[in-house]
C-alpha cells in the first residue's frame, strides 16, 4: 500500500482547522526549540576552546551558565510543545470518533447485522487512537526535523565546507534508504489492527451470552475459540512488529556510518590544522543530534505506518454509505393518530428468499390492531418497516397518508414508539432514561406523565426522585417497573402510532394490572399495533390480523372474526391461542 495515496492532507485539513490557533503555536515553540538545539553545541564548543586557550574562570563561568541556561529553556519549550501537541491530537481524534460514531448510527441495520458491536468498537476508538500521533506531532516534528537539518548543514558550511559536503552525501544517503522503507509494514500492520478489532468483536459476544454459555457447559469451547483468536492476533502482531523493526534496525547501521564520517572528518581537519578542538567537538554534536533526527523520523514513520493501517480501515468505514436515503418531501402529521396503510407490500433480507409477501390493509386513525402468528411468521418484520429500519422490496407503507419513504426519517420515527418486552435502559438518572437524555423536557411535564399514567407509588419509591442513578441494563429494576419507565418514555413521546410487543407477558398479576391501566391510557386516541402472545392482550384490539408465511391469512373486526366459527381467530379463542400460538 502506497502511503502517499492515503488522504492524510484532508485528515490535517479537515480536523486541524478548527484548532488552527494551536497548532500555530505548536510550529513556533517547536521552531524554538530548534533554535535552542542548534545554539547549545555552539556555547560547548566556545567553552572548549576557551579553555584550550586559557581562558580566566569568570569567561568559563559565564559560558557554563549560558549553555545551562539554553538547555533549561529547550526543555521548558520542548515540555510546553510535548503537552500542547498532545491536547492537539486528542482533540482531533476524539472528533473524528465523533463523525465516525454518527456515521456508523446513521448506516443500515444491514450493515450493523454483519458486524459486532465489539469490532464496531475497536474501529471507531481503537483505529482512531492509532492516528492520534500523527495529528499531534506527526507533521510538526517531521518539519522541524526538516528544519534541523538544514539549520546544521548550513553552520557546518559555515564552519568548513568539506565538513558540510561529507554530511549532506550522509543525509541524502540517510533519506533516501527512509523513503525506501516508508511503507513496508503498513500492510502487516493493517491485517495486524483487522485482528484486533476481531479479538473485541469475539469477546463482546462472549460476554454478552455469558448466561448461556456456562448453563450449557460451552466454556471449554468458547476458551478453544478464543486461543484461535488470539493466536491470529499475535501472529499478525509478529509479523507487523518485525516489519516495522526492519526500519529501526537500518537507522542502525545509519548511525554507525555518521559517527565514522562525523569523527573522521573532524580528526581530519584537526591534523591539519584546519579547525580547532571545539570545532571537532562541533562537528560530532552536530552528527548526534541528526542521528537524533533520523531516530525521531524513523519513530514517526513506524507511527505513520500504524496510522496508514488505521485511516485504511477508517476510510473503508467512511465509504460505506446508507442505501436507504433520507426523505426530504412530505411530512407526517405532528400530532393526533395516524393511519397505517401497507400497499402490495414485499420484504426480503439480503439475497434471503420472502420474509413478508403481498401485505396490503389499512388502519384507520385510533384503531387498535392485535397482530397474530406463529415465530418466522414475519410480525418483527412488519414492525422494522414501520420504523424504516428497513426498505420494503415491493410495495409501500403510508402513515398518515404519506409514504414513509419521502418523509424525513427523524420525524417519522418522533411519530412512532415502540414498547417490547425488553426494555433498554442506561447508567444514568430516572429523568434521563425517561427522556432519552432530551434535556428541553421540563421536570414538571415529566411529573404530569407520571401522574397522568398512575405512576405516582412507583415513582414515591425512587430515593432521589428522577435523580435516582439506574444501572446499566436496568439492574435495580423489576421487569414492571422497566415497563413502566419504558411507558413513561412512549407518552413524552405522545406518538400518532404506538406498536407494543405485547409488553405484560412476563409480569405478575399484581404489576399487570398496573401496566393494563397504564396501556389502556397509552393507547387512548393512538393508532396501535399489539404483537399479541395472550387472549387477554387481543380482548382490547378492534381489528385482529393473523399472519403466516410472511402473508396475511386472515383480517377483520375483531368482534366479528370471534363469533364466526368458520375463522382462525375463532378456533385460537376455543382451543387456546395461547398453545396455539406457541405451536
Amino acid at each position: 500500500m502506497d502511503i502517499s495515496r492515503l488522504p492524510f492532507r484532508r485528515l490535517l485539513v479537515e480536523y486541524l482547522k478548527p484548532q488552527w490557533k494551536r497548532a500555530t503555536l505548536l510550529g513556533i515553540l517547536v521552531a524554538a526549540g530548534i533554535g535552542l538545539q542548534l545554539s547549545t553545541p555552539l556555547i560547548l564548543r566556545h567553552f572548549i576552546d576557551a579553555v584550550s586557550a586559557g581562558a580566566t574562570s569568570r569567561e568559563l563561568i559565564i559560558s557554563a551558565l549560558a549553555f545551562l541556561g539554553a538547555g533549561m529553556l529547550n526543555q521548558t519549550v520542548n515540555t510546553s510543545a510535548s503537552w500542547l501537541g498532545a491536547h492537539v491530537g486528542w482533540a482531533a481524534t476524539n472528533l473524528m470518533r465523533q463523525d465516525l460514531a454518527a456515521h456508523c448510527l446513521r448506516l443500515d441495520m444491514s450493515f450493523h447485522n454483519e458486524r459486532t458491536p465489539g469490532e464496531l468498537i475497536e474501529r471507531i476508538d481503537g483505529d482512531v487512537t492509532a492516528l492520534a500521533n500523527f495529528f499531534s506531532q506527526f507533521l510538526v516534528r517531521l518539519s522541524g526535523a526538516a528544519l534541523l537539518i538544514v539549520g546544521v548543514l548550513v553552520l557546518l558550511f559555515v564552519e568548513d565546507w568539506r565538513a558540510g559536503a561529507v554530511l549532506s552525501l550522509y543525509v541524502v544517503i540517510a533519506g533516501a534508504l527512509l523513503v525506501r522503507m516508508r511503507s513496508v509494514a503498513v500492510d502487516s500492520s493493517e491485517l495486524e489492527r483487522a485482528a484486533n478489532a476481531e479479538l473485541y468483536g469475539f469477546v463482546e459476544e462472549r460476554l454478552a451470552g455469558l448466561d448461556d454459555i456456562r448453563a450449557n457447559g460451552a466454556g471449554a469451547y468458547v476458551i478453544a475459540r478464543f486461543g484461535g483468536v488470539i493466536r491470529r492476533l499475535v501472529d499478525r502482531g509478529r509479523r507487523a512488529w518485525m516489519m516495522r523493526a526492519r526500519l529501526w534496525l537500518s537507522t542502525v547501521g545509519l548511525f554507525m556510518l555518521g559517527d565514522v564520517l562525523a569523527l573522521g572528518t573532524g580528526i581530519t581537519l584537526f591534523g591539519a590544522g584546519a579547525i580547532t578542538l571545539g570545532t571537532v567537538y562541533l562537528f560530532y554534536q552536530y552528527m548526534q543530534m541528526m542521528w537524533g533526527v533520523i531516530e525521531q523520523i524513523t519513530h514517526q514513520l513506524q507511527d505513520l505506518q500504524k496510522a496508514a493501517a488505521g485511516l485504511s480501515r477508517i476510510e473503508e468505514l467512511r465509504r460505506i454509505r446508507p442505501v436507504m436515503s433520507d426523505g426530504t418531501g412530505a411530512h407526517v402529521s405532528a400530532s393526533g393518530p395516524l393511519s397505517v396503510e401497507f400497499d402490495d407490500l414485499s420484504f426480503a433480507y439480503g439475497a434471503k428468499g420472502r420474509v413478508l409477501d403481498g401485505l396490503d390493509f389499512r388502519l384507520e386513525p385510533g384503531t387498535v390492531l392485535g397482530l397474530l402468528g406463529r415465530t418466522g411468521s414475519g410480525k418483527t418484520s412488519m414492525t422494522r418497516l414501520i420504523f424504516r429500519l428497513y426498505d420494503p422490496t415491493e410495495g409501500a407503507i403510508r402513515l398518515g397518508g404519506v409514504d414513509i419513504r419521502s418523509a424525513p426519517i427523524a420525524e417519522l420515527r418522533r411519530r412512532v414508539a415502540m414498547v417490547t418486552q425488553e426494555v433498554q435502559l442506561f447508567h444514568a438518572s430516572v429523568r434521563d432514561n425517561l427522556t432519552f437524555f432530551d434535556r428541553s423536557i421540563p421536570d414538571e411535564r415529566i411529573h404530569e406523565v407520571i401522574g397522568e399514567l398512575g405512576l405516582d407509588e412507583w415513582y414515591a419509591s425512587m430515593p432521589q426522585g428522577l435523580d435516582t442513578l439506574l444501572s446499566a441494563g436496568g439492574g435495580g429494576l423489576s421487569a414492571g417497573e422497566a415497563q413502566l419507565v419504558a411507558f413513561t418514555r412512549v407518552f413524552l413521546q405522545d406518538p400518532g402510532l404506538v406498536i407494543l410487543d405485547e409488553p405484560s407477558s412476563r409480569l405478575d398479576l399484581a404489576t399487570e394490572r398496573l401496566l393494563e391501566r397504564s396501556m389502556r391510557r397509552l393507547l387512548n386516541n393512538r393508532t396501535a399495533i399489539i404483537i399479541a402472545h395472550r387472549l387477554s392482550t387481543v380482548r382490547r384490539a378492534d381489528e385482529i390480523m393473523i399472519l403466516e408465511g410472511g402473508r396475511i391469512v386472515e383480517h377483520g373486526r375483531r368482534e366479528a372474526l370471534e363469533v364466526d366459527s368458520a375463522t382462525r381467530f375463532h378456533r385460537l379463542l376455543r382451543h387456546g391461542m395461547d398453545r396455539v400460538i406457541a405451536g
